[in-house]
């Protein structure tokens, strides 16, 4: 009986995905496991599910020699050590989807909160005050929002925002014209055409070398004056005591902040203006929010375990579903070529060109080009190797990488062409996709022309294209007992070097391949297992 794979869940999920989870492996929950005890335990699970409450350090990630996901039910992954796991091949995975409506939702109120002075008003009104002069808010009908970061959470702000009156504007450089055009929000083209139009700024954007500290004083004092700025989505992006500074002195109206550089946050300069609302990271919160969440990730960590690309992996090279979906059709070729190369190649690998010709050159195809290393890498390590891992492998082994892109193809409406050198290495394979199901198909290996769809085993051989030949081959598999499924040859001249690519019913193994040779006198042969 086959043993289920172990999944290890270390803070409180729904039961249903539990749920999930049970119906293929065995879950085992340990809330509140100290470091000691998981860095002890975590060898016996193939998939682990966290929240933030757990730190996955270098040292339990160090004795995980069984692991092949973690999954962070949330939409953040500081709590990992994301390196650590990426080096081992570990896929890290999280919910981003799960608090979409839930952030969204959070950052109108912070406006509403801001503009119409509730939380100084309810404070002052129980604590005996009834000064209604000092609390005068302002509309929001005909006021301009300002969205920097227009993903999911910023464009439902928007579309909420609109519903409210408000004349909207984004900015972001990532996102394309139809977007802003089928949603029927202005584009910004610069930060400097939001800072000029917009009464409240809400952030929407990642925390990454280039937003961190984005917002600072300088930034601050390009806005409008008394602007009304919002962040609920990354601590950092705002320098924090900028920002104070600038409230205190009026150039910003107000702000309300859910996120900090350093969370739990205990004490700011924020803290300390009463037109500055502060929450502790209450954006996801919500019931609804926690659930997905949870329901997410645990379907994220069983296509994992069960071999398949999760949607919301963090340390994969990608990753948006818009480009995984453009790029899915090739997915099968390539992993068909990188095994094929593999298998056909001698000699040290050092360097590796990946072409890309036709239609596909316009792609985003550096997850392609992962996949394809990931097939040819397993060769020359003993590691685990896989998506996740695979680049950082091969930049440690000193192998130089490629690509190169051409819109034109001569006679394939999509080429993908690998070619390898190194010492005793010199071997190109090419491939393309054909027909409604995008079959893979072998077009060349080296300077053959060779048309041939892959199969699970295959044989190639290089011979003297003379007449008998292809009989004296057919009888040696037949001897056998090997069944010949299909056919291909592919030659310069007549009578010249020939190389035939064969489909087989059947492995060829060791003994069966030395017994052919004497059998048929051909000695130039590749057995190809896909």
């Amino acid at each position: 009986m086959e043993c289920k794979q172990k999944i290890l869940i270390t803070d409180e999920i729904s039961e249903e995905a539990v749920k999930i989870l049970k119906e293929n492996f065995e879950v085992v929950i340990k809330k509140g496991i100290s470091a000691s005890e998981l860095k002890n335990e975590i060898s016996k699970y193939s998939g682990m599910i966290i929240k933030s409450s757990t730190k996955v350090s270098y040292d339990v990630i160090n004795n995980a020699g069984n692991l092949k996901v973690i999954g962070k039910a949330g939409t953040s992954f500081d709590n990992i050590d994301l390196k650590s796991a990426t080096r081992k091949g570990i896929v890290v995975v999280n919910a981003p989807m799960s608090n979409v409506i839930s952030a969204a939702e959070f950052a109108i109120a912070l406006i509403f909160s801001l503009v119409k002075k509730i939380p100084s008003a309810n404070f002052a009104t129980k604590s005996g005050s009834w000064d209604r002069n000092k609390f005068k808010g302002m509309e929001l009908d005909g006021k301009t929002l300002g969205i920097i970061g227009f993903g999911k959470i910023g464009y439902l702000v928007a579309k909420k925002a609109i519903g409210l009156g408000l004349n909207v504007i984004a900015f972001d450089p990532y996102v394309s014209e139809d977007k802003y055009w089928q949603s029927g929000i202005k584009k910004a083209d610069t930060l400097e055409d939001i800072y000029k139009a917009a009464d409240i700024i809400s952030i929407h954007l990642p925390k990454t070398r280039e937003t961190s500290g984005l917002l600072n004083k300088t930034e601050l004092y390009k806005m409008k004056k008394g602007t009304i700025l919002i962040n609920v989505s990354r601590g950092g992006i705002i320098v924090e005591n900028d920002l104070y500074e600038a409230v205190k002195e009026g150039q910003i109206g107000g702000a309300g902040i859910d996120v900090f550089e350093n969370e739990p946050c205990r004490e700011s300069e924020l803290f300390k203006a009463e037109n500055i609302i502060c929450t502790p990271h209450l954006g996801s919160s919500t019931a609804e929010a926690q659930e997905k969440a949870d329901i997410i990730i645990a379907g994220q960590v069983k296509k994992v375990l069960k071999g398949e690309i999760a949607n919301f992996a963090v340390n994969l090279p990608l990753f948006s579903e818009e480009i995984f979906e453009s790029v899915s059709p090739f997915i099968e070729l390539c992993e068909n070529l990188g095994a094929l190369f593999s298998q056909l190649a001698q000699g040290n690998l050092e360097e590796l060109e990946i072409g890309f010709n036709g239609r596909i050159a316009g792609l985003k195809t550096n997850f392609l080009v992962s996949v394809i290393l990931t097939r040819i890498l397993q060769k020359y390590t003993t590691e685990r190797i896989n998506l996740v891992n695979v680049n950082l492998i091969a930049e440690e082994k000193g192998i130089k990488i490629k690509e190169i892109k051409n819109s034109q193809s001569q006679d394939y409406i999509n080429l993908i062409n690998l070619k390898g050198r190194g010492i005793g290495l010199d071997l190109s394979v090419s491939g393309t996709i054909t027909g409604i199901k995008n079959m893979p198909r072998f077009i060349a290996i080296d300077k053959f022309e060779i048309d041939m769809v892959p199969s699970k085993h295959m044989a190639f051989i290089s011979y003297k294209d003379v007449p008998g030949q292809i009989g004296r081959i057919g009888t040696a598999f037949g001897k056998l007992g090997v069944n010949i499924a299909a056919m291909h040859v592919g030659r310069k001249v007549v009578s010249g070097e020939a190389l035939m690519g064969l489909n087989l019913d059947s492995e060829v193994d060791v003994k069966m391949l030395e017994e052919f040779k004497k059998i048929s006198g051909f000695t130039k042969i590749k057995i190809i297992n896909l």
